[in-house]
């Protein structure tokens, strides 16, 4: 079997050190891997540096989704401790009940007709188990609900940033991009983390044209793949909007002969999901479920500014389909040697094919 398709061919050894638990002091200052695979090179860079690479005319193109505090921290009615992790924006709600889906966190086991209590704001009844440790929770709000979040919930960082006492104070404002704008993520999309309204401003003085897509990233962006034929694995499927005028100047900016930059992996998964078979893109609202892996030809996205990803991962797949798996690996061993830091709150990367 060729082995883009086999698991095990997407293993590297990341020292547990260089995985990130904290940002940069600042977003533009992470550091900036620069893969060209037109010359098979790499450069050390600096992020601010990306506004030298991207030329005028060129269109970046950002995930505006808004992270909102999913893990909500309370007790059972029984006096135990309980987490709560809202796997969607209950968006229907600003007060009175609303049904939500989430994962419960707890010493025993739930079960339906259990309530659980965060303040006296916010209250939850367990109204069924479902599949894969899932609950269905119908929540009471006597308070608008962004309000009641912000005071009960916390923010969802990956699993893998240690935060044995909780958020600390900066997270709510780091695990968030500058440009975030709609409300429904339970994860970031990272590599928009190290832009900063100054970069911005700098790129749009220089031409660079930039316009936004929205997809709200899902719990299922951590979910392990268990298949040992990639091929074979189901890709979560998450919200997705790509307006008209998005579609318009993408089209626009591909028929001038410029370049469609993509700011992280969900960005690509929108623009592909949202192009046909010309590479035309149209307007799209809906659940997108589009998997990237090797031999996917891509249709509207040139170049990629992403963050490290994890071994075994889909989104290792997706960049390795952008890049080549074997370039990609190399170039991840390279930034072990480095020292790079990785994953959501770690170093950069740009792909330029």
């Amino acid at each position: 079997m060729n082995p883009d398709f086999l698991l095990a061919s997407y293993h590297y050894d990341l020292p547990p050190e260089l995985i990130a638990q904290a940002p940069a002091e600042a977003r533009d200052t992470s550091r900036l891997l620069v893969l060209d695979c037109r010359h098979d090179t790499l450069a050390d860079r600096t992020f601010g540096d990306v506004a030298g690479l991207i030329a005028p005319g060129d269109l970046l193109v950002v995930n505006d989704t808004r992270v909102f505090p999913a893990r909500l921290l309370g007790r059972k009615e029984t006096g135990g401790q309980v987490e709560l992790f809202l796997l969607e924006y209950p968006a229907a709600a600003v007060t009175g009940e609303v049904l939500v889906t989430g994962l419960v966190k707890s010493s025993k086991r739930v079960r339906p007709g259990m309530r659980l209590l965060f303040g006296d704001d916010l209250a939850g009844e367990v109204v069924e188990l479902l599949s894969d440790g899932k609950v269905r929770v119908r929540l009471r709000l006597t308070a608008p609900l962004d309000a009641v979040l912000a005071r009960h919930g916390r923010m969802p960082l990956p699993p893998y940033i240690d935060r044995p006492a909780g958020e600390e104070p900066g997270d709510r404002e780091r695990y968030q991009t500058v440009y975030a704008a709609k409300t429904g993520a339970v994860a970031a999309p990272t590599a928009g983390l190290h832009f900063t309204e100054t970069l911005l401003a700098q790129l749009r003085e220089k031409g660079v044209q930039v316009a936004s897509v929205t997809l709200h990233v899902g719990y299922g962006t951590f979910a392990p793949v268990r298949v040992a034929d990639i091929r074979e694995h189901q890709i979560h499927a998450e919200y997705l909007e790509v307006s008209a005028a998005t579609a318009a100047l993408v089209n626009q900016v591909r028929a001038s002969g410029k370049r469609i930059w993509a700011v992280g992996t969900t960005s690509v998964r929108a623009l592909e999901f949202a192009a046909d078979a010309a590479g035309i893109v149209h307007p799209v609202s809906g659940l997108c479920n589009l998997y990237i892996y090797p031999g996917y030809r891509f249709r509207v996205v040139q170049n990629l500014i992403t963050n490290f990803h994890l071994p075994g991962s889909s989104l290792l797949f997706l960049v390795s389909a952008l890049a080549g798996r074997e370039r990609i690996l190399s170039a991840y061993g390279h930034a072990v040697a480095e020292r790079y830091r990785f994953f959501s709150y770690g170093d950069a990367m740009v792909i330029l094919r």
